[in-house]
């Protein structure tokens, strides 16, 4: 099981279902009712805050790949590449 389906099985329904309407929005490139932040250090990094859940993202010219979701803590914003 890799970190991503890990952490997706510890979110609770409701959770899931705003990680959903998130990565929806994303595709279609609806980025502007997100709350989308860079990460310092990072140039194409960023978080996603909706409620207490958070997801970081990398972004690549046309392509995006989900790196984390958890629940707001001190831990999430550490990145183990």
């Amino acid at each position: 099981m890799d970190k991503i389906a890990k952490s997706l099985s510890r979110l609770s329904a409701t959770e899931k279902i705003t990680f959903k309407k998130i990565l929806l929005s994303i595709r279609d490139d609806k980025w502007k009712g997100l709350d989308v932040k860079k990460l310092k250090g990072y140039d194409n990094i960023f978080r996603i805050r909706k409620g207490r859940l958070r997801i970081i993202i990398s972004k690549m010219d046309s392509s995006i790949k989900v790196v984390k979701i958890e629940r707001r803590t001190d831990k999430i914003y550490k990145l183990n590449f």
